[in-house]
């Protein structure tokens, strides 16, 4: 008879789980002999658990399905938290094994003695402590089971001495999605429509809840004659091969995506948690259709709340509205975004080699050089500003980062899991300065896993967004420089291909190299500091956020700074 950990492995490999991220240590022992005894899982070894975590999230986003992490007591699983924290706010399915001290002395103040249960609660979907050997496997199967249809993260805190008990009355579960179908009811949908019939500008904003269901907005979009905005998470699900795409809003948005909703007299909201309440038009008819009737109404009042899938729903919409004759607000959209569109187009230029390399013509050449189906990491910060306004989508790309819980050092830990899960796909991290140096330990990771992680550093020798921020609230730039150490040798030292790039001409052949190179590789490139990431609207906060900056940049004898922006910035106008 096998142990409870022998038992764990069984059903996570009857379940189709094919790796585990993770950190061994002495209360996971157990754990991680049964994986070494029944050879058939995958043990992924980081040198952080946080990036453990953050692995799990990657693989779940792209793949749907479960992925497993696991760290040993105390310390250990506490470096998980903030990995779960994006994974549960990602809502990607992530079972997390937190071991825990021996059971006997939980209670007692006991060495690295933390109480796992209360600190995941949080950032989870299902959290329980396994105190007694009967539990299992049936917590482990609930456990699962809450994680895939809730699509969160579940967390089994279990002590070291429980793992390796026998397991009295094993069984061996397969726990798999399940399909379904979710559609508001005829009156509902009756409603929806007499609202969208009488609107006369419709607008639409799509977002990740979009996925896999291109064919039926765009139907939809047609029907209404209505332009199409995304969301940063529905980017890759709604821009490509779309003839009503306007862009996207938000802070990293620009003006036509913005424009279009700001004037719309009827906006549909579908599957989209959008946060920014300020982006939301005030005087619109509004309708949101969400698989999750909890997020109704979340972010701005409405006029109607459904909950249905978005695949559904909007089928059975556009079987009900009746076609727009008038169809002005979709042309007058689409002719904005054309031109906000070419707006940004001219930023991503060699500007004439000089240096430093602006961030967009980089990202530009990202996205040209990368492959059809490549997966993109944005690191938060400045590096997901230019993904988002650069990266082109086309059904197959990617494009997955902690875009819902912001946090930094994401790109790299990420970029493990998609590359494990993936082994014959092209990765590319588009790491900051800032989030790579956090988590640089995973750079061995890569190396000791043979993961072929393409990383691309926006080296730009400072919290770049940070500062962004402060010169919009009108304060002067503090605390936010980073004495960077050359990256492309540091790559070179841990066994990494290398490269660092200062000049613009330069660029394209250190991509290429890098791209087509047989195992991980580095291009520490040299960005423009005061490159201004602005959003599409302007208040006028911000407006005198930073002429209040000038002026306390200029009195603090920081003179120079306003000057090396101006430099990096003039005739580069992002909008009208």
């Amino acid at each position: 008879m096998g142990t409870i950990a022998a038992n764990i492995v069984d059903t996570l490999t009857a379940s189709g789980v094919k790796r585990v991220y993770g950190l061994p240590g002495d209360s996971l022992n157990g754990f991680t002999d049964a994986l070494r005894a029944d050879g058939t899982l995958e043990w992924v070894h980081v040198r952080h658990e946080e990036g453990a975590a953050f692995a799990a999230s990657a693989e779940a986003a792209l793949t749907g399905e479960l992925a497993v992490c696991a760290a040993s007591c105390g310390p250990g699983n506490t470096h998980l938290v903030n990995g779960l924290y994006d994974a549960n706010r990602s809502r990607v399915p992530v079972l997390a094994i937190a071991a825990h001290i021996p059971s006997a002395e939980i209670g007692s103040n006991y060495f690295q003695e933390t109480h796992p249960q209360e600190l995941f609660r949080e950032c989870s979907v299902y959290c329980e402590l396994v105190s007694d050997p009967a539990q299992m496997p049936r917590v482990l199967e609930i456990a699962m089971r809450t994680a895939i249809e809730k699509k969160g993260v579940a967390v089994i805190v279990i002590p070291g001495d429980i793992l390796l008990k026998k397991a009295d009355s094993p069984r061996t579960v397969s726990i798999r999605p399940t399909q379904s179908s979710v559609l508001p009811s005829a009156e509902g949908l009756a409603e929806a429509a007499a609202l969208l019939n009488k609107g006369e500008k419709v607008t639409i904003l799509a977002g990740a809840g979009a996925a896999g269901a291109h064919d039926e907005l765009l139907a939809l979009a047609d029907t209404l004659g209505a332009p199409i905005v995304h969301a940063l998470r529905g980017k890759e699900h709604v821009e490509y091969d779309n003839p009503f795409d306007v862009g996207m809003t938000g802070l990293l948005g620009f003006a036509s995506g913005y424009r279009a909703m700001e004037t719309c007299d009827t906006l549909l909201v579908l599957g989209s948690d959008f946060p920014y309440q300020q982006f939301f038009p005030e005087k619109a008819v509004k309708i949101q259709v969400d698989v999750r009737g909890e997020q109704l109404g979340r972010r701005t009042p409405l006029t109607l709340g459904l909950v249905g899938t978005v695949k559904d729903t909007a089928a059975a919409l556009t079987n009900l509205v009746e076609r727009k004759k008038k169809r002005s607000h979709l042309e007058d959209a689409l002719k904005h975004y054309k031109k906000s569109r070419k707006g940004l187009d001219d930023l991503a230029d060699n500007d004439h080699n000089r240096s430093p390399i602006h961030p967009q013509y980089l990202t530009r050449l990202i996205d040209e050089l990368a492959d059809d189906d490549a997966v993109f990491i944005p690191d938060v910060g400045s590096p997901v500003t230019w993904a988002a306004r650069y990266l082109h989508m086309n059904g197959r790309r990617r494009l997955i980062g902690s875009f819902s819980h912001g946090t930094m050092a994401n790109a790299v830990s990420q970029g493990l899991g998609a590359q494990a899960s993936h082994p014959d796909r092209q990765i590319i991290a588009l790491a900051g300065d800032g989030g790579l140096t956090m988590l640089m330990g995973e750079l061995l990771s890569l190396v000791q896993n043979k993961l072929p992680v393409k990383i691309v550093v926006f080296n730009n020798s400072s919290l770049n967004f940070v500062e962004v921020e402060m010169k919009a609230a009108g304060i002067v730039n503090y605390g936010t420089d980073l004495v960077n150490p050359n990256f492309a040798e540091v790559a070179k030292a841990m066994g990494i291909h290398g490269v660092r790039v200062e000049k613009p001409n330069d660029l394209s052949d250190a991509l290429l190299e890098a791209f087509e190179h047989d195992g991980p590789a580095l291009i520490d490139v040299v960005t423009a500091r005061q490159e201004l990431s602005i959003p599409p609207t302007i208040t006028a906060e911000q407006a005198s956020g930073f002429t209040l900056y000038a002026l306390r940049t200029v009195m603090s004898g920081r003179g120079d700074e306003l000057l090396d922006l101006a430099n990096t910035n003039v005739l580069r106008r992002i909008f009208d």
